[in-house]
């Protein structure tokens, strides 16, 4: 199974980009992980907030291919125990999705046109994180749901 990673603009913090570098290290022994980080949309100060949204969700969108299983990291998706998202990737192992894609929208969220396309939205914490910070803390977590998949230690439980 593939996992896609989307996001929007580049990470600036020197430490934060050392983090996501490391657990990409550590992710590529358990699966074939790929981020895309998709350009600031040019211009965007001209933009309202929901014209800006609405141009990230189509620039994300025409990146998607149609058997993608789509989940959305937002601040009202589900939660779930660093057990419980390992067995959701199993769920996904087990009923042999192709494609994996989790989307951080832009720093305003997400347009109602990747709502629509989701198949479900995943929230890391009840707490706001910047977006630079989000991506590390997923690949954290998704390299520790791959480790309690594994059975191997890292996960204290």
């Amino acid at each position: 199974m593939k996992i896609k990673f989307f996001v929007i603009g580049k990470t600036n913090s020197y430490y934060l980009i050392e983090g996501e570098k490391d657990y990409e290290r550590r992710l590529s022994h358990y699966c074939k992980f790929k981020e895309f980080v998709l350009p600031d949309i040019k211009n965007s100060a001209k933009l309202s907030i929901k014209e800006l949204m609405i141009k990230e969700g189509e620039l994300i969108l025409s990146k998607l291919n149609t058997d993608d299983h789509v989940i959305l990291l937002d601040e009202k998706g589900d939660q779930y125990s660093s057990t419980e998202f390992s067995n959701l990737i199993a769920k996904k192992i087990m009923a042999r999705t192709k494609s994996l894609v989790f989307i951080v929208g832009g720093a305003f969220g997400i347009s109602e046109v990747l709502y629509k396309r989701a198949n479900s939205k995943l929230s890391l914490s009840k707490m706001t994180f910047s977006h630079e910070m989000v991506r590390m803390i997923f690949k954290e977590q998704l390299y520790r749901g791959f480790k309690i998949l594994k059975g191997e230690k890292y996960h204290n439980k």
